[in-house]
């Protein structure tokens, strides 16, 4: 008998860059949900989406993605399939984009998808900067 259990999302972070320390800990740097731009169309050089998964039994396909305010997919990362052997077992999925093409200002969205279904839907705010 194949039993899978679906882990929990237990976090997803937008940051600047992320760091992995010897001891395995990750460090995120420059955690935001908002990008200003002086002048549009922009492109935002780097950003990266962390994500933490738990409390899961089977073999897992992750991917996140990013929607304009139109919400049309605009970047997409590849997907990452995971292995989780037991309840307490973890997995962190980290995503990099660059240079991300913003057409304008207005909400955009980050999601993150596992197995195909979407998990979490969070906004990713685009200004004009002064």
């Amino acid at each position: 008998m194949n039993t899978s259990i679906e882990p929990s999302l237990l976090y997803s972070v937008l940051c600047d860059d992320v760091r992995r320390e010897e001891n395995g800990k990750f460090i995120l740097i420059g955690m935001f949900e908002t990008i200003g731009a002086r002048e549009f169309p922009a492109v935002h050089p780097t950003l990266f989406v962390v994500n933490g998964w738990v409390g899961g039994v089977g073999s897992f396909k992750q991917y996140s993605r990013i929607l304009d305010p139109a919400g049309q997919e605009i970047a997409r990362d590849k997907e990452t399939v995971f292995h989780l052997t037991n309840l307490k077992g973890r997995h962190s999925v980290i995503a990099r984009f660059s240079n991300l093409e913003l057409a304008q200002p207005g909400e955009y969205a980050i999601e993150v998808l596992l197995n195909g279904d979407l998990k979490v839907r969070y906004p990713l705010l685009v200004e004009q900067a002064r």
